[in-house]
């Protein structure tokens, strides 16, 4: 086996939270790519249409669930789906996310729940729903989505809920790394910096010096960039790879 070999995910399913758009299809396109058979797990069914017209151009097999991550009975619906049409999931990518700006003392419970209940929490539910089935049968890959915000503080934009959240995500990956080593269950992470998607306002201007000028490769990523380091997380290339956090932001955590 050559070396590229071990970046194929032939025979392989896999599910992708948020995959839909951004990071998260960049990467199920990876996935799809190396061989994968792909689900998107999305609400957003109209998205999730979109994609899987997008990713059936690369090949293999390829579906949509509209899912709610934030609840287990639609987690459970989701699995069940996926094993029926594609077979039993190998990979889980805890994609699903989303964020907030505002100085502390100004977001109320609503707002830090709903960032809890997606970033966090989610990804608890996703892993024990679909990590379930890892450990009894004996293998698997969980690549959770985390930031480096979980690892700083951004400037000028406060968002705390965000970070915190991030952070636990980047706890779990190692406590469920060290949990379910023994079962041949890897769980990994990545952490991106600033990347351009469809939805970022990464191109404001009064945030540029912040988000572009202070990171050493003075650029922010693309999407795609970010994807192969999700690939190689997912894929016998890091076979002896797990509770790691990897972080692609350009150098920015560097200062």
């Amino acid at each position: 086996m050559s070396v590229l070999d071990r970046f194929r995910l032939d025979g392989k399913v896999a599910v992708v939270t948020g995959g839909n758009r951004g990071i998260g299809k960049a990467i199920a396109t990876a996935l799809a790519e190396a061989g994968a058979s792909v689900a998107i797990a999305s609400r957003d069914e109209d998205r999730n249409r979109e994609a899987v017209a997008d990713l059936a151009k690369v090949g293999g097999a390829v579906i949509s669930t509209r899912t709610d991550v934030t609840s287990r009975a639609d987690l459970e619906a989701m699995r069940e789906t996926v094993t029926g049409q594609l077979g039993p999931i190998d990979i889980l990518v805890n994609n699903a996310g989303v964020g907030i700006h505002g100085e502390s003392l100004s977001i109320d419970d609503e707002a830090w729940d709903r960032v809890m209940a997606t970033n966090l929490d989610a990804v608890w539910k996703a892993s024990q729903v679909v990590g379930a089935s890892m450990v009894e049968r004996g293998t698997g890959s969980i690549v959770n989505v985390g930031s480096m915000s979980g690892m700083i503080i951004n400037r000028p934009q406060w968002h705390a809920p965000y970070a915190v959240s991030k952070a636990g995500v980047h706890h779990m990956t190692r406590s469920l790394a060290a949990e379910w080593a023994p079962r041949s269950v890897r769980v990994n992470a990545i952490a991106p910096g600033y990347t351009k998607t469809e939805i970022s306002d990464i191109d404001l201007p009064e945030y540029k010096h912040y988000w572009i000028d202070e990171v050493p490769m003075q650029r922010y990523a693309q999407a795609v960039e970010i994807a192969p380091a999700a690939l190689y997380l997912a894929s016998p290339a890091s076979s002896f790879v797990t509770g790691e956090v990897l972080v692609i932001d350009g150098g920015y955590t560097l200062w």
